[in-house]
């Protein structure tokens, strides 16, 4: 599938097929032509604590931003931090691959257009969350 690029910036982990495979399922289930291009690029906790300051004024680090884009055939950028993935895994008590999953289907769906400031917005968009991951076997 050559809409999705991936950029690990961390480490030397293939996470190519985990992205693959999740995009894949999440492209076809809300009918997202293959031709859109997504950039899912993974980046160290201070990367992300830097892009946050910069871009929504927030100091901390998070799991997950998405800078979605305004050209046609662009869905836009998904910054990934693998170290705050990894330590919201063991909180929860499921897979790092199953965080992964859940980061890129959320920051798929906020390239989308979908949010969850309220929680009418939260329950559509965490319930497309949640069938994506299912269909592709990525169970709490």
């Amino acid at each position: 599938m050559k809409a999705i690029n991936v950029f690990n910036h961390v480490n030397e982990e293939n996470y190519r097929p985990i992205v693959e495979r999740v995009l894949k399922k999440a492209y076809k289930m809300m009918d997202v032509s293959k031709n859109n291009v997504i950039n899912i690029i993974f980046v160290s906790s201070e990367t992300m604590r830097e892009y946050n300051g910069a871009y929504r004024g927030i100091h901390q680090t998070t799991d997950v931003l998405t800078f979605p884009s305004e050209v046609d055939g662009e869905l836009g950028d998904v910054f990934i931090s693998v170290h705050t993935a990894m330590e919201q895994a063991r909180a929860y008590g499921h897979t790092f691959k199953r965080e992964l999953g859940f980061l890129i289907v959320h920051g798929f769906l906020h390239a989308l257009g979908y949010d969850h400031a309220n929680e009418s917005q939260e329950h559509v968009m965490f319930s497309l969350q949640e069938q994506i991951l299912n269909k592709v076997k990525l169970f709490r």
